[in-house]
């Protein structure tokens, strides 16, 4: 689980880094990422880490197609 978050802090730390206007899809954030020097498998890992984290309100998930992300700026 320690690497989930540390993954998910990756992510959240480079679109505020980075001042992404969100929402974005997980293809858009692996791009940022990759801008960025970090490496994420795929875009579907990063949808499934954004997924995990959206149960306890850290993401929303605007469903539309393709879904979109919205990374909140809040630390735990």
């Amino acid at each position: 689980m320690r690497a989930r978050q540390r993954e998910f802090e990756r992510i959240r730390s480079v679109l505020r880094e980075a001042d992404a206007e969100e929402p974005l899809t997980a293809r858009e954030i692996l791009d940022v990422l990759e801008a960025h020097g970090e490496e994420f498998d795929s875009a579907h890992r990063v949808a499934t880490i954004l997924g995990r984290h959206a149960q306890s309100g850290e993401v929303e998930i605007v469903r539309e197609q393709p879904y979109r992300y919205r990374v909140s700026d809040r630390t735990n």
